[in-house]
């Protein structure tokens, strides 16, 4: 299992938050989850590099946070994404097709 601080290239935890909240709006632990899940556990999103990152996106005003009761009665903090990170979410996604093409082409290369 992969730790998302460790093995992704720079930037792509950002992308994997922005997509999986493009999905719905989540907790940070719901978010981690989600993406463990998607990849059958394949990414480990640790807490020392999820929150880090959360903060940074809501500072860049790709997401915004709010306070909800949890249905067990907790306060949780619930990310969303915002039309800037809708936009943000957009342009990674087509520099990550980009990217890897370009790899692809080096590997493929004799």
């Amino acid at each position: 299992m992969a730790s998302a601080s460790g093995s992704l290239p720079q930037g792509t935890l950002d992308l994997l938050i922005l997509k999986t909240l493009a999905t719905g709006p989540r907790h940070g632990y719901g978010l981690a989850r989600r993406i463990e899940d998607t990849t059958d556990d394949a990414l480990s999103i640790e807490e020392g590099s999820l929150y880090p990152a959360l903060y940074r996106m809501e500072r860049r005003k790709w997401i915004k946070a709010t306070w909800k009761r949890s249905d067990l009665g907790k306060d949780i903090k619930v990310y969303e994404l915002t039309d800037d990170g809708r936009a943000e979410l957009r342009r990674r996604i087509a520099d990550w097709g980009a990217l890897t093409s370009l790899v692809s082409k080096v590997l493929r290369a004799r």
